[in-house]
């Protein structure tokens, strides 16, 4: 049964009225390598050869959570090309850091573009110029047009990895029509958990095409790299106390410095490795650290981290990674603010204690079995912060400790990318 028309129509004419805005913000998120055009769904530049399946991420966290899906479906299909998609300049970088480590003959069949904007015309471009066999939706990417565009062209619409915060389901209800046409155009609807799927059903997803298949941010691709890498760092900074506060927003940067000056107070050495989560703050930051007299290093300007530094700025893309395994403990940002956390599965990873800020729903399916294993601890104050960076310091075993559990909780959990790939194989022409 076709789905009605007019909330993606209504949809539309607020997006034309509200287009100059849209613009100028889109006009910021731009890579010079790429035509701004491509928010039109024009001049999208020579693609890999067909058949094709299109990948579409939001920006940097959902390239990274979506690696493992990304090579799965390389070495699964090697007839195919894949194209991925990003919204932002920084998944654009992301993306493109990806496919360099990437095996020559899979990096040409690997290539990234930016989303058109969700205008029915661009929409409908964009899907005659990729002619993907599968478009397969990441997380909450759900672009009416770009799906009915998908629909009527024939092409099934994967959502994987599919996540709704209950902030999110609160809002998209206040949008139920257009939530409800829409999803009754996808084909298949991978949901992270059983509270995930509860939420798409309720919003008019059909029970008959969700599935529970679980997180794929669990699917951590190979970190010994990063952590050979990082723990080098740690060897040249010698015997310090280092920790690092990772993917950290506005107004968070200036409680994290609280709790490293109560921590310097016990620990005068210690040395607190500052990762901002967007690069366009990266100055800011830097000068919110002269502003308050911290002795700071950046990375980006290879200025390195002396005796004297007490806080050393990673300013860069693509290195978080190796910046959490720099150091012993890791505290993830997006938290101690109300904004829903941020992946705190990568430290994890990398086998260090984790901490985290209390507002953390964005990733509570992933949270919650981390605070069950002791890998994880939220903290809700800079003194809550000081204290606990301070314990762990003080007990090398007890976060070695930490860190064995949260390896151990990934391990337990994987599985969600073959139950994915089985999923997605199914929509695909035989």
């Amino acid at each position: 049964m076709s789905s009605p028309a007019w909330p993606r129509l209504a949809y539309s004419a607020a997006l034309y009225a509200l287009s100059p805005l849209i613009g100028w913000r889109i006009w910021r998120e731009q890579v010079p390598t790429y035509s701004r055009l491509q928010r039109l769904g024009l001049r999208l530049q020579p693609l890999p050869p067909a058949p094709r399946i299109w990948l579409h991420c939001a920006s940097v966290g959902e390239v990274r959570a979506a690696r493992p899906l990304i090579e799965g479906l390389l070495a699964r299909h090697p007839m195919h090309s894949l194209l991925l998609t990003t919204m932002t300049a920084t998944g654009a970088q992301q993306s493109q850091a990806l496919i360099s480590e990437q095996t020559p003959s899979d990096q040409a069949r690997l290539a990234h573009r930016f989303l058109p904007l969700d205008f029915p015309g661009a929409a409908r471009r964009f899907v005659r110029s990729v002619q993907p066999e599968l478009a397969i939706l990441f997380e909450t990417e759900l672009w009416p047009n770009l799906i009915h565009a998908c629909r009527q062209q024939d092409v099934p619409v994967a959502v994987v990895n599919g996540r709704l915060s209950p902030r999110a389901f609160k809002r998209y209800q206040r949008l139920r029509p257009l939530m409800a046409s829409t999803l009754a155009e996808i084909s298949w609807l991978a949901a992270k958990s059983s509270a995930d799927a509860e939420r798409f059903n309720a919003l008019g997803c059909s029970t008959g095409i969700t599935r529970i298949v679980g997180s794929l941010k669990f699917e951590m691709a190979s970190q010994n790299k990063a952590k050979k890498e990082g723990e080098h760092l740690l060897q040249d900074w010698g015997e310090r106390p280092v920790w690092v506060a990772g993917s950290t927003r506005d107004g968070e940067e200036t409680l994290i410095l609280q709790a490293h000056r109560q921590l310097l107070r016990r620990y005068p050495s210690a040395l607190l490795v500052l990762v901002p989560r967007h690069p366009q703050r990266f100055d800011e930051v830097a000068k919110l650290c002269q502003t308050e007299s911290w002795a700071l290093s950046r990375r980006s300007l290879q200025q390195p981290a002396t005796k004297q530094t007490q806080v050393y700025l990673g300013d860069t893309l693509g290195e978080l990674a190796m910046l959490y395994a720099a150091g012993r403990v890791a505290f993830v940002g997006g938290s101690l603010v109300p904004l829903g956390g941020h992946n705190v599965l990568e430290p994890a990873a990398l086998g260090r204690p984790v901490l985290s800020g209390s507002s953390i729903e964005n990733f509570a399916d992933v949270a919650e079995p981390l605070l069950a294993a002791g890998a994880l601890t939220l903290v809700d104050s800079p003194e809550a912060l000081a204290d606990t960076v301070a314990g762990y310091f003080a007990n090398p075993e007890r976060a070695q400790q930490a860190g064995r559990a949260g390896r151990a909780v990934i391990e337990a959990q994987k599985g969600a990318l073959a139950r994915t790939l089985t999923g997605l194989e199914a929509l695909l022409p035989r």
